[in-house]
């Protein structure tokens, strides 16, 4: 197991560039143009929204905890960028990674448990034959070439707290930021500590009573100048985190005395905001129909 990002698979092999993941996507697409005429899906961040969603609904069937749900959400991700979402059914897809990522995470769920919880939350999408299961099992295992150790920004996050006194307000919005951005292409994009600081600036710059998070310009505002004059920033005290008086002006002073990729964080809150953009959109319905269009019209369900 590799116990440090730089060295792991996740990032030899499963970090991308987005020219990258399009190219993949797009060979995906080509690949057999008939269906993907034939059954047109919705945007890719409102069905990362439908397939989070589902994912949660079985893990708290199941009483999953969230570094395992972030984890079966990584494996969807890899998987799909590899095989059509049309090939498969993607219900058994979301529990087989979720039975997947338990045993990852060291929490291991009974394979019986998983498929009839997933059955009574899906019942005309999964089979009762738990073999079914145990080979889509192998089936996500080769595709992501038995690379399973995903390593997650919330350690980053948690080491951060004190070092940038973060109230607890300002941590638990930035978890659930991170907890958002499993559903953009991020964990393909970004290391984990780039996530969790782009998530913590989000967290510093949401304003306690506005509704939504904030444009990209106003939070990469803060880190305009951060690139331009590294050396020549002071270097922050601990003391005056506890009472800055701009407490992204502070943060932004920490990232200067760091090695962290700027314009990674920039980009990282941008996607973030254009998926809280597009979720505006979303209808659970709209999803739902068009994945069951295309698993039932190929059997894909049986």
């Amino acid at each position: 197991m590799a116990a440090n990002y730089w060295a792991s698979t996740q990032k030899l092999y499963w970090h991308f560039s987005k020219s990258e993941l399009q190219d993949m996507r797009q060979e995906l697409e080509t690949g057999d143009s008939t269906v993907s005429q034939q059954y047109p899906l919705p945007d890719g961040r409102l069905l990362n929204i439908f397939f989070n969603q589902q994912l949660v609904k079985l893990g708290k069937r199941l009483s999953v905890r969230q570094q395992a749900l972030a984890t079966a959400q990584v494996y969807v991700r890899r998987f799909y960028i590899k095989v059509d979402v049309r090939d498969t059914n993607p219900y058994l897809i979301l529990a087989t990674a979720l039975y997947l990522a338990c045993k990852m995470e060291e929490s291991p769920q009974y394979i019986r448990m998983v498929v009839n919880e997933a059955r009574t939350i899906w019942p005309e999408f999964i089979p009762s034959d738990v073999s079914k299961l145990g080979e889509c099992e192998f089936y996500l295992i080769s595709e992501m070439n038995s690379q399973l150790i995903v390593h997650h920004p919330y350690r980053t996050l948690q080491e951060l707290q004190g070092r940038l006194s973060l109230g607890q307000d300002d941590v638990s919005l930035a978890w659930s930021i991170i907890n958002d951005h499993y559903l953009t292409d991020l964990p393909l994009l970004v290391a984990p500590h780039v996530a969790a600081i782009a998530a913590i600036l989000l967290a510093l710059t949401l304003k306690p009573n506005q509704g939504s998070l904030p444009g990209p310009a106003s939070t990469a505002a803060a880190l305009a100048n951060v690139t331009q004059g590294r050396n020549s920033m002071p270097q922050p005290s601990v003391s005056s985190a506890k009472k800055p008086q701009d407490r992204v002006e502070y943060f932004a002073k920490w990232l200067a005395e760091g090695e962290v990729d700027i314009q990674a964080v920039v980009d990282s809150t941008q996607e973030l905001i254009s998926l809280y953009d597009v979720w505006e959109q979303y209808s659970e319905k709209t999803c739902k129909e068009q994945i069951s269009r295309f698993v039932r019209a190929r059997g894909l369900e049986k």
